[in-house]
């Protein structure tokens, strides 16, 4: 088990643990009810000369996308990566899905989520507002 099965809190929230890959979709009673493969940021991003670690801390989400959106940084210098349902809750961090979830923290920062877990949370369980939990490295 990567997330546990229970947590503490009285709204819906999605944890994501990059020490085991892994995101999870809790209901307001704690209880998980999906959860799956989470690629969060590297600790260096050779194209950009810094660390790319998605910041820990607690956010919301203020912005849902659709299957078409893309990346307005990456890659370098125009934009244009695709990341379908992103939902951003950081800045320009956000949860996207990607063919490129991988069990490793390779990304510019965002979290990668396999394509159809990023559709079911984008219209099945998120809204603006929702808290995202991003645990420490």
């Amino acid at each position: 088990m990567r997330l546990p099965q229970h947590i503490n809190t009285r709204e819906k929230v999605i944890v994501v643990d990059p020490n085991v890959h892994a995101w999870g979709a809790y209901d307001a009673n704690g209880n998980l009810i999906r959860a799956g493969l989470a690629t969060a940021g590297d600790n260096w991003c050779e194209d950009v000369g810094r660390p790319c670690r998605t910041r820990a801390g607690s956010f919301r989400i203020y912005s849902l996308g659709s299957a078409s959106c893309k990346s307005s940084i990456y890659p370098l210098p125009n934009g244009g990566a695709p990341m379908p349902y992103c939902m951003f809750f950081n800045g320009n961090q956000g949860l996207h899905g990607s063919p490129y979830a991988v069990e490793g923290n390779v990304s510019h920062g965002c979290v990668r989520m396999k394509v159809n877990d990023a559709e079911w949370v984008r219209f099945q369980f998120a809204r603006p507002g929702t808290k995202v939990i991003v645990r420490p490295y």
